[in-house]
């Protein structure tokens, strides 16, 4: 079953966040837009309230949470009401997929994997932003994980635990970056994208069919 409870019954403190993390959600933005290939047709996968895809252009993509749904209809998003682990899309008919913090709320990681390979077209990407968890950031998550709305039920990764099943369902590493250094209560300002993993707490990898 999909985890949708906890963004289902706290839609408001969910958007209040990056709000409050002006500068790490703008540092999380650029990560990810070195990974977005240019004029190419992408969906994001577990698309929230389209707070990530509206700027970075994505129209489209699927999200089980029913307020997440509707606020996101709300940023001219349409997001569609399914799961990852079975997407509705032909296969071969996506330029990229995107999973933006989606990856530790799957009930089934290889399921979706291999469904993203399937809707992708030939040397289609697939890109994934994550809290690594042997960052400091993912460190803190995983010690009060209990305390948390968002992340009681999650499951977190590091950065070659997920270079190991993308390998395992299809997919070559093309590049990783790495971004959010530091404590967050402490950024104060747009951080800088580095390329690699192992420092920065939110990592982007970005795979190739």
């Amino acid at each position: 079953m999909p985890k949708t409870e906890a963004f289902d019954n706290n839609l408001e403190e969910y958007e209040k966040w990056f709000v409050d993390n002006h500068f790490v959600f703008q540092s999380e933005l650029n990560a990810i837009r070195k990974a977005i290939p240019s004029e190419k047709r992408g969906i994001e996968i577990g698309i929230g309230s389209g707070i990530f895809a509206k700027p970075l252009g994505i129209t489209t993509g699927i999200e089980p949470s029913k307020a997440m749904r509707e606020k996101a209809k709300t940023r001219k998003i349409n997001a569609v009401d399914a799961v990852a682990e079975n997407l509705p899309y032909p296969d071969s008919s996506i330029d990229f997929a995107l999973m933006v913090t989606t990856v530790c709320f799957l009930d089934d990681i290889y399921k979706s994997f291999y469904e993203v390979n399937r809707i992708l077209s030939t040397n289609g990407y697939f890109i994934i932003g994550f809290v690594d968890k042997i960052s400091p950031l993912g460190k803190k998550y995983l010690e009060h994980k209990n305390e948390s709305i968002f992340y009681k039920n999650a499951t977190f990764y590091g950065a070659e635990e997920l270079f190991r099943i993308l390998k395992d369902t299809g997919f070559k590493i093309i590049n990783t970056y790495q971004t959010v250094f530091g404590k967050l209560d402490e950024i104060n300002k747009v951080q800088e994208v580095l390329k690699g993993y192992g420092q920065g707490s939110f990592v982007v990898i970005k795979a190739q069919k």
